[in-house]
């Protein structure tokens, strides 16, 4: 049975690409899903109809529940309010989970690439990349590593998006990455407490394609919440997606 909603959704991100006019909307979902995926990735921050976001809310929100989603609720703790939890973070539900952004901060435009950036815009739904692009605008300059934004989540079962760029580490680790990367987890949590936020999930930032080593990265991140929460109340919850990441968080925590 087709799935009318997310052929909606392609028909319109195809007539914004009179050059695509002739492309065929392929017959299966996941090749579907694919290339509205990839619409949504390569389409610049600008306004869509009401109507499209009505289709888009309904099924984005449809998809987390159909991948499920995890409550922090549920979670059971490995030191007091830190938490560690494999998984897909746009599936976790909580206070804010945060975004390994570039300094651009409109997110990921490579097609369907599996970088973080590019799933939370993704499911999140087109008006986070528009608020992000409302954001750099009054800004007026990329933003600088180790600072931190927070939007609205959108379709993501969080309620807020914390977008922070980390170092970038080309050859030799230097002690200017590690204070920017603790920086970066610094910003977070006191973009979080200002915000009213009471609960928020790290993923491991820097440690993708920015070529921060996992284990250091990991022994900064913890650190640094340790520091925080002896003066500030808020749940952290530790996100992996890699085995070798949660051993590591494993063997640093409780």
């Amino acid at each position: 049975m087709p799935n009318e909603k997310l052929n909606y959704l392609i028909s319109y991100l195809l007539s914004e690409h009179p050059e695509l006019e002739e492309l065929t909307i392929p017959t299966s979902e996941k090749e579907q899903f694919d290339l509205y995926r990839s619409l949504v990735n390569i389409r610049p921050a600008k306004k869509v109809s009401a109507e499209y976001l009505k289709a888009e809310d309904e099924f984005l929100q449809k998809l987390a529940a159909q991948k499920g989603i995890t409550d922090v609720a549920a979670l059971k703790p490995m030191e007091e309010n830190i938490y560690l939890w494999k998984g897909d973070i746009t599936t976790l539900r909580c206070g804010a989970i945060v975004n390994a952004a570039n300094s651009g901060m409109t997110g990921c435009y490579h097609p369907c690439h599996n970088c973080i950036d590019n799933c939370i815009h993704t499911f999140a739904g087109v008006r986070l990349r528009l608020k992000c692009a409302e954001i750099m605008k009054a800004q007026g300059h990329e933003e600088p590593t180790g600072t931190a934004k927070i939007t609205p989540a959108y379709d993501l079962p969080c309620d807020n998006v914390i977008h922070t760029v980390g170092p970038i580490v080309q050859g030799r680790l230097t002690e200017r990455h590690c204070k920017l990367l603790k920086s970066c987890y610094e910003s977070c949590l006191e973009l979080a407490v200002q915000s009213g936020v009471k609960s928020i999930a790290f993923c491991c930032i820097s440690t993708g394609v920015f070529g921060f080593p996992q284990d250091k990265a990991a022994k900064i991140a913890v650190q640094t919440v340790r520091e925080f929460l002896l003066t500030h109340d808020i749940e952290v919850i530790f996100n992996v997606f890699t085995e070798k990441d949660y051993k590591i968080y494993s063997g640093l925590l409780g």
